[in-house]
């Protein structure tokens, strides 16, 4: 068997491919030991590793991919969605799941937005570390747990390959990125476009004329930019054996999807890379693990984490 961790990496509804990657790797052989996941790597990633298979994660992808998952928000939160429909499937999904009774080792990021550390869940309830990583700041509320206020990790750490390589070290790690390489980012779609919600149609369409949309969109943009180098920046930084990047590039972060078509491209990029994917076990390779040493890459929390003793630690 062929002993692999993944790195899945965040992107809204692109994560749906992420489904097809492990299906794929499945398919060839691959052994899954461990899973790190960023926002949408985040919930693909808890969901294989509660011992979910993947037509069952097909089915519970179907379901988020809906429009009235995110609804406007219309709680004391600073957001412009609200989560409650979601998290309702992700606990109809999960249950009450303790990190520590997953099949194979799981984490994902989160960022705390008052003090900009990374944080690391890797045990309590694994639904609540799910919302943290994807509270994408400003479209989604940020999620309060141990006295701390946590938004998406992607912020950060948007493909997380050294938590991957801390969960399973010396064996070789798959990075799964949900943005082009830099070459090809002129032709993506804005991060977010305007949700497909009826009834705030002419709303956001008069909005978006108007002077203060115009320089958000610009503002939203160039911070964009920057995301997708950090994400570049981090894998270079942190050597993944492989980067697998689905062809997702033209899917706005919230768009309506065809679920069954963003699992092909999943599955088309495993069987794209065959002859990158076969080199991870060679001699070469081996060598180069030996120097990438496993380092945490944040603070570890427990959800569940009293907040005194949490800040006393």
């Amino acid at each position: 068997m062929k002993d692999i961790a993944l790195a899945l990496g965040g992107g809204g509804v692109r994560g749906i491919a992420h489904v097809g990657v492990i299906r794929a790797l499945m398919a060839e052989g691959y052994s899954i030991k461990a899973i790190a996941g960023t926002s949408a790597g985040g919930i693909v990633g808890a969901a294989y590793a509660s011992g979910m298979s993947t037509d069952e994660m097909v089915k519970i992808t179907s379901r988020l991919n809906d429009v009235k998952i995110f609804s406007p928000s219309f709680s004391s939160e600073p957001s412009m969605l609200g989560l409650t429909r979601f998290e309702k499937e992700m606990l109809d999904a999960l249950g009450d799941i303790q990190f520590d009774q997953l099949k194979i080792p799981f984490g994902c990021t989160a960022v705390e937005i008052n003090t900009a550390q990374e944080f690391v869940f890797t045990s309590g309830r694994v639904l609540d570390a799910v919302m943290a990583t994807v509270a994408v700041p400003g479209v989604f509320p940020p999620k309060q747990i141990g006295g701390y206020t946590f938004v998406d990790g992607a912020i950060l750490d948007p493909v997380p390959v050294a938590l991957a390589r801390w969960l399973a070290p010396n064996i070789p790690i798959i990075a799964v990125c949900l943005t082009p390489i830099p070459e090809d980012w002129a032709h993506m779609p804005p991060i977010i476009n305007p949700p497909h919600i009826p009834f705030t149609q002419p709303l956001l369409e008069h909005f978006s004329r108007l002077r203060l949309a115009k320089a958000f969109n610009i503002f939203t943009r160039s911070m964009e930019t920057t995301a997708r180098m950090l994400a570049e920046l981090r894998m270079k930084l942190d050597k993944p054996d492989v980067i697998l990047r689905p062809d997702v590039s033209e899917i706005a972060l919230l768009d309506i999807v065809s679920t069954q078509d963003l699992i092909l491209r999943g599955e088309q990029i495993v069987k794209d890379s065959k002859k990158e994917l076969g080199q991870i076990f060679g001699m070469t390779k081996q060598v180069v693990r030996l120097f990438n040493q496993p380092i945490l890459p944040g603070k570890e929390i427990n959800t569940g984490a009293n907040p005194l003793q949490e800040k006393i630690r």
